[in-house]
């Protein structure tokens, strides 16, 4: 290798899942101490994907002793996920329990003895130091370095509490900063969910045929030009081109499309991908790392690379903050005593000060907010994965949503029925018996439609049931041959559609409905038009957005046409159709690039990328993949968009009310500095001055709870 700076491109390099990242901070230094084991050439870690690739030789015995400072799991790239302990039990946080209990136990015993008394001083001690032993380590190694983050900032300020006496206050700003810390921890770990589930969509071995022998092949082991059989009900492990049979094929986790497409031969078909009906024989085209399914989860994994959790206000402003007040508390308590002034009163002043600096108020002033906001979303059916989502989704200038699933329902119903000839029940009751034998994506619409009117179509007898591939059906209905079908099988039948027949298929058809013929070798007697139904609060919701300013994009699968028609009927102000999940990850950049702050509502796993490139990914809870959930950093629950408006107005409700937290914070503190000129800040006024204004921000906060729809 040379000596020049290579950099490195991640095919090179060998990937390892981790497990346990907290913050980018431990990432960084994650990164450093694998890059200096012995044989490993360079090293970069994802933090958004919470992967670490590294060139050159190692173990994973090696790699977890890197990051044993912050307890790191690591585990092949491959290999299945581990199952976690629940939240509730995992070590990092029955620490916080067991501090949280000695708090309020020190309390009462302060109450009963006396805040002076050796029990609660002990108490409040021992609280410190089992919910603050890891913060401490980390601040002091910071101190030692003189980098001054959070951490310091938090253990110089419990430390000086300490010191003065405050024991109970130093107890109690370590259990909020733990308790905090452990909600970070659970976010993040829910966010990398979402890559892992989608690794599960494809099946990892399918049944290959080489030669005449037929056999279970694990994915890796597939070979481009292999023969892959497909039997229905099966998804499909590998991309591919059908050579023989014809099947619909279920492509909504790829392509979105609401409706399931017909393959024959020759056609592109695609990993995780469900196979509906019939036999398929597919013939191999892309190794398992290439194929459209990989692209996508690779597609998140950058996305969630691009998008680092910024670093807090507080955390900048502390590096800059703490070394002031540690050098002020030093300068008072030393200075006035040299030039003849008393020491016992400056030191007290001094310390005073640290009390001052001790930024209870400023720290809690954006966790408070947040936490509120997050537990109003809940009671109201929205889950706001963190802080930073919730404060993004403030900034948003523009929304795109995800057509099928989201601004529709996302199952096709029948939509209208034109009778040309008979009884319109009676049609749609032989239709529907037909219909039965049949494994068309539409059939169940019809079927539903039929049992809705009462019909008892399960007792007509169907003979002669004969499927005619990618057009549509025949079968003998009480000695009558009937078809059902695409327009283009009539056609076929009856050499030409009648004029005015031609007209109301085109007319239905401009409005982005799928249209099925019902008729016999002479006449059509009925059409059948089906479509996905858009939700009832799709329009009205649109119609929000739009007047509190955010320009409102429907992306989609579907064609033009389809695109078109509901687009129009919904309001959006553009519209782009004929997408495929990496044009929908472009559209979102190009977005980005113009409005900075995008969010992105779907619902499939053809989402996942849009969703995780965006600035605020939402998913549709009831109706949403595993995979856009787990993608998404806004869930709504109920499945319903019309939260979407109310989930906007509370973070915009959110960020006004943790920027006049912090100012106010930062401005009782500058008061109490201030009364340090003419000697009059005393320890009680630095305690009121903290908790009061600790107080007032956490009541401020609370005003969260009102915001309703």
């Amino acid at each position: 290798m040379s000596s020049g700076k290579v950099k490195l491109s991640e095919e090179e390099m060998k990937a390892y899942r981790v497990q346990g990242f907290t913050c980018t901070n431990c990432a960084a230094i994650f990164e450093n101490n694998v890059k200096e084991l012995p044989g490993v050439q360079d090293a970069k870690v994802n933090f958004g994907a919470s992967k670490v690739y590294v060139k050159g030789t190692t173990t994973i015995e090696e790699l977890e002793k890197a990051g044993a400072f912050e307890n790191l799991k690591i585990r092949d790239e491959k290999e299945q996920r581990i199952e976690r302990e629940p939240f509730w039990k995992q070590k990092e946080n029955i620490k916080v329990y067991i501090s949280a209990l000695l708090l309020v136990v020190s309390w009462f015993l302060g109450e009963q003895y006396g805040e002076e008394h050796v029990l609660p001083t002990i108490g409040y001690a021992a609280s410190i130091l089992i919910g603050g032993y890891s913060l401490f380590i980390k601040g002091l190694k910071n101190l030692s370095r003189l980098n001054f983050d959070m951490n310091t900032l938090m253990t110089i300020a419990i430390i000086g509490a300490a010191i003065i006496g405050e024991w109970g206050e130093g107890a109690t700003v370590v259990i909020l900063f733990a308790i905090s810390e452990a909600l970070e921890r659970y976010s993040m770990d829910k966010a990398r969910q979402s890559i892992e589930s989608l690794m599960d969509i494809a099946p990892k071995e399918a049944l290959i045929r080489r030669g005449n022998e037929e056999m279970m092949i694990h994915v890796d082991d597939i070979q481009v030009g292999d023969i892959m059989i497909v039997k229905p009900g099966q998804k499909l492990a590998m991309d591919g081109v059908v050579v023989k049979g014809t099947s619909t094929l279920n492509q909504a986790a790829i392509t979105g499309e609401s409706v399931p497409v017909t393959k024959t031969t020759n056609d592109e078909v695609f990993a995780g991908t469900l196979n509906e009906e019939g036999l398929l024989e597919v013939k191999v085209t892309k190794r398992v790392e290439d194929t459209t399914l990989s692209k996508i989860i690779h597609l998140v994994e950058e996305a969630q690379a691009e998008r680092a959790p910024s670093q807090a206000f507080v955390d900048k402003f502390a590096k800059y903050y703490t070394p002031a007040i540690v050098i002020l508390a030093l300068l008072i308590a030393v200075v006035p005593p040299l030039f003849g002034g008393d020491w016992s009163q400056w030191i007290y002043q001094g310390l005073a000060v640290l009390v001052v600096g001790c930024p209870c108020a400023l720290v809690v002033s954006t966790p408070v907010a947040v936490v509120t906001a997050i537990g109003n979303a809940a009671k109201n059916g929205v889950l706001i994965k963190g802080g930073i989502h919730l404060e993004e989704a403030g900034h948003l200038k523009a929304i795109a949503f995800d057509k099928t699933g989201t601004l529709t329902k996302g199952i096709p119903a029948v939509t209208d029925i034109v009778t040309y000839a008979g009884n319109e029940n009676e049609l749609m009751t032989i239709t529907a018996a037909i219909e039965k034998g049949s494994q068309h994506p539409l059939a169940s619409a019809i079927m539903r439609k039929a049992e809705e009117n009462g019909s008892d179509f399960n007792d007509v007898m169907v003979e002669d049931f004969q499927s005619i591939t990618g057009k549509g059906v025949k079968a003998k209905v009480n000695n009558e041959i009937y078809y059902v079908g695409s327009p283009a099988l009539f056609e076929e039948l009856h050499g030409s559609i009648e004029s005015d027949r031609k007209q109301k298929i085109t007319e239905m058809q401009i409005q982005g409905k799928t249209v099925m013929v019902l008729g016999t070798k002479k006449e059509i007697l009925s059409l059948i038009a089906v479509a996905d139904e858009i939700r009832e609060t799709s329009k009205e919701v649109i119609g929000k957005l739009n007047n509190i300013g955010i320009e409102t994009v429907m992306l989609t699968g579907d064609n033009q046409r389809t695109a078109t028609a509901i687009g129009k009927q919904i309001g959006v102000s553009d519209i782009r159709a004929d997408l495929l999940p990496e044009d929908k990850l472009n559209f979102i950049k190009e977005l980005r690039e113009k409005h900075q702050s995008v969010g992105m509502v779907g619902d499939g796993v053809n989402d996942a990328p849009a969703l995780a490139a965006s600035t605020v990914g939402v998913a549709m809870g009831g109706a949403g993949t595993d995979t856009a959930l787990e993608t998404a950093d806004i869930a709504l629950m109920s499945d319903d968009l019309s939260r979407l408006p109310y989930t906007i107005k509370l973070s915009r409700k959110a960020l006004a009310i943790i920027k006049q937290n912090i100012t106010f914070s930062l401005a009782i503190k500058l008061v109490a500095l201030l009364l340090v000129m003419p000697g009059w800040l005393t320890l009680w006024i630095a305690i009121f001055a903290d908790m009061g204004a600790t107080l007032l921000v956490t009541l401020n906060s609370l005003r969260l709870l009102k915001i309703k729809e």
